[in-house]
């Protein structure tokens, strides 16, 4: 009974990181966030008709990346020699292309994971708003806070054998907290209604059910086609 209830402690205590996807850097929460917001739009089409007696339907024309918003508290008062600049300064390296694509003269922001127990969103850092609260005789910050903004970057499919002569190839997606079966299916194929196929090819009974952090296989479109 100890044991479980040591583990149970220590679930509870897990703690939030912002890490780079391809790259050591990393910033673990020290607080856990109190709250974070998502949003996601969609962009829909009203076709105008001389013949309709009353507004037309909705045609769905594409999603916009989805965007998470949260604050991160920092604070190193009770260590000897803590100094919470160095934290914030990870967040702003972050606003800033990363090094590898500046090389290769196609400057792209550094994709991050934001991991936190069974939620998990990939993304790039879109902005960042620090604020110093508290200091140190000596000026040496101690308490901060940042406000962030991520936008979603999306999987992409693993990259197809030319020689297999498929148009699409296979690949994965790890489901976050955005994510639907529908709007992987309208990414990955242009066509929302094949979730059914991804469904199916996953054995996936519930979609309504699949949890954030699912690694999910992406078939071909003429193996969604089929199986929808």
């Amino acid at each position: 009974m100890a044991t479980l209830a040591l583990a149970s402690s220590l679930a509870k205590r897990e703690r939030a990181i912002l890490r780079e996807a391809a790259g050591s850097h990393s910033l673990r929460f020290k607080f856990n966030p109190t709250e974070y917001t998502i949003s996601k739009s969609a962009s829909w089409n009203r076709p105008t008709t001389a013949a309709a007696r009353s507004t037309t339907a909705p045609q769905f024309t594409g999603s916009q990346p989805a965007s998470l918003q949260m604050e991160i508290f920092f604070d190193a008062w009770e260590e000897a020699d803590g100094d919470v600049s160095m934290d914030v300064e990870t967040l702003l390296e972050w606003t800033r292309p990363a090094p590898e694509s500046v090389n290769k003269k196609e400057p792209e922001p550094p994709t991050l994971i934001l991991e936190w127990g069974k939620s998990i969103f990939k993304g790039f850092l879109k902005s960042v708003t620090a604020k110093y609260t508290m200091f140190r005789p000596d000026g040496t910050p101690v308490r901060a806070s940042a406000n962030i903004s991520l936008e979603e970057i999306p999987d992409e499919p693993a990259p197809q054998n030319p020689t297999s002569g498929a148009v699409n190839g296979r690949g994965s997606h790890i489901l976050a907290a955005t994510d639907t079966l529908q709007s992987i299916a309208y990414r990955e194929y242009g066509d929302p209604t094949l979730w059914r196929g991804l469904a199916a090819f996953n054995g996936i009974d519930d979609p309504l059910r699949v949890s954030p952090g699912t690694r999910i296989l992406v078939p071909t479109a003429k193996e969604a086609a089929a199986l929808a």
